[in-house]
Order: C-alpha cells, then structure tokens, then sequence
C-alpha cells in the first residue's frame, strides 16, 4: 500500500505523520470505545479541505472504494486532542453501517510529526 500521511496545519504550511509509525507508537495503547458523533471530523470536509483537490465525483468514488474494503478490526488512531490521525474511512464506514461507537486509541501526548511545514506532493511515497 502506498504511504499515507495525517496532516494537519503548520506554522507555514502542513506538518504530516507518517501513519505507518503512528500505528507503530500505537500498538500498546488502550483500545476505548468512542461515541463516533464525538468526533468532529465527521462534520468537516476531511478529505477534500487545505488545498487536498476538489470533491470530484472521480475523487469522492474513490473514498467510496476505500470506505467499502477498510478493515473495521484496526482501531482509529486518535490525536491528544481527540481529532482523527488515523482511520477517517473505519469512521464513515461506521457511520454509514449505523454504529454509535467506534474502537479507538488516543495518545496522551501527540508524537512529533515526522515532516513539518511541507506540502503533501513534496513528501516521499512508497508504493
């Protein structure tokens, strides 16, 4: 599977995770479940928001696939403040099957992030 990412925004432009190591560092945390209408997320525009492209049909279809094949037994990767790091496509799955919870893990401090002030197509991408 191709790198990904969680960005969120920098002092400049974005800093980004690597989701690999954030599913690394997470491994040993306590998996809760959590309200998934607790999360704010859900009322944002997510994929499509800080210059991610515009919500295409081509574009929304793809979530639409990736939301259809996620696996729901990984738990989302929560942020110190609560916000989603990792599992955007677990939680629409959720959402879309009905579910009020969702299993979670939440760090208590954020880790570093891996890049900081970047934009996504300057970062590297394994396939």
């Amino acid at each position: 599977m191709r790198t990904q990412y969680h960005f969120r925004p920098g002092v400049e432009r974005l800093d980004a995770w690597d989701v690999a190591r954030l599913i690394e560092l997470s491994r040993d945390l306590p998996v809760v479940e959590v309200p998934v209408d607790s999360l704010g997320e859900i009322d944002s525009n997510y994929w499509f928001g800080d210059g991610f492209g515009e919500p295409t049909v081509r574009r929304v279809v793809e979530h639409f696939r990736l939301v259809r094949d996620v696996d729901p037994a990984f738990p989302v990767i929560l942020g110190a403040d609560g916000r989603v790091m990792d599992g955007m496509h677990r939680i629409a799955r959720a959402l879309l099957a009905g579910d009020r919870t969702i299993r979670a893990v939440r760090f208590a401090v954020d880790p570093a992030a891996d890049y900081r002030n970047c934009l996504p197509d300057e970062l590297p991408y394994r396939a």
